[in-house]
């Protein structure tokens, strides 16, 4: 098995490659900007972006699995080791020239995250972590915060831009925590906020309809900081439906019962089904 601080220096070396590309490209020129989907956009920059953290990952590992947000996965490419590239999490934040938005780089072994790398090329934060070693926050060790529990949390969520069918029920589960913590915040950059929680900056964070790439890096950030991240009902299903509770381990468990109160994974699966058959936006 590779030495996950090896896999650690490429996901580094990956997410800085992509990093230099967009502070090229942001608030400048022609971003050709696309609409993937009903809200979701792709621009120039995550494109040359993504295919330039790529070319980090091929250098170092020719033979490794990389599913990338744009470019996904190459079918001739069989490996243990899958690395989740989002080249540009926040994409509309950089199209409207907002300066939060950040690179994402993970590898995987056997699906299970082992290595990691989030970059805010404006602000100059760079996470990273490898799994048993800790996670580092501008190279120096970090943790989640010491809250105890809900009351008084400061908090980051993300409201289902892609996932419109579940937008009441996301709006109870609001409803009931902010009734608790001391604020929320929502920037439009799942990777950076889950890494503000690894790093004691929030207290905790949930958001439903996410995909693999959004959190896979910070997941083994948050894990590697002390805290405790799962699906909606405790469980490890976050890759599959793509709900995410996130926090220091007192705020993530009260978190967690207080959404609880209004949503669990099946309610929201049936909830989304529903309006897949008639053939409304949905969960990508």
């Amino acid at each position: 098995m590779i030495p996950p601080s090896r896999l650690r220096e490429v996901a580094v070396k990956a997410a800085d490659a992509g990093g230099e590309v967009l502070r090229r490209w942001f608030r400048a020129g022609d971003l050709q900007v696309r609409m993937k989907a009903e809200n979701d956009f792709v621009t120039r920059a995550d494109e040359e972006s993504e295919a330039q953290i790529v070319a980090e990952i091929r250098r170092a590992f020719p033979g490794h699995e990389v599913l990338g947000e744009e470019g996904g996965l190459d079918p001739s490419v069989t490996s243990p080791y899958r690395w989740l590239v989002d080249p540009l999490d926040g994409t509309t934040n950089f199209v409207q020239g907002l300066p939060v938005f950040a690179v994402s780089v993970a590898c995987q072994h056997r699906g299970r995250s082992v290595a990691a790398a989030v970059l805010d090329p404006i602000g100059g934060d760079r996470f990273d972590a490898a799994e048993g070693q800790g996670a580092s926050w501008n190279q120096r060790p970090m943790h989640v915060s010491d809250h105890p529990g809900l009351a008084g949390a400061f908090l980051a969520t993300g409201y289902p831009f892609r996932a419109h069918a579940a937008l009441e029920v996301y709006l109870k589960m609001f409803r009931d925590v902010f009734r608790e913590a001391r604020a929320i915040r929502r920037c439009g950059a799942a990777a950076l906020d889950l890494s503000y929680v690894a790093s004691g900056v929030y207290d905790g964070f949930f958001e439903i309809g996410l995909s693999p790439w959004d959190f896979a890096a910070a997941e083994l950030l948050v894990r590697e900081a002390g805290g405790r991240i799962t699906d909606l009902d405790g469980g490890e299903g976050f890759y599959a439906a793509g709900n995410v509770v996130a926090g220091a381990p007192g705020v993530q468990m009260e978190l967690l019962q207080n959404l609880g109160r209004n949503v669990d994974e099946s309610i929201l699966r049936r909830t989304l089904e529903i309006v897949d058959s008639a053939r409304l936006p949905s969960v990508e």
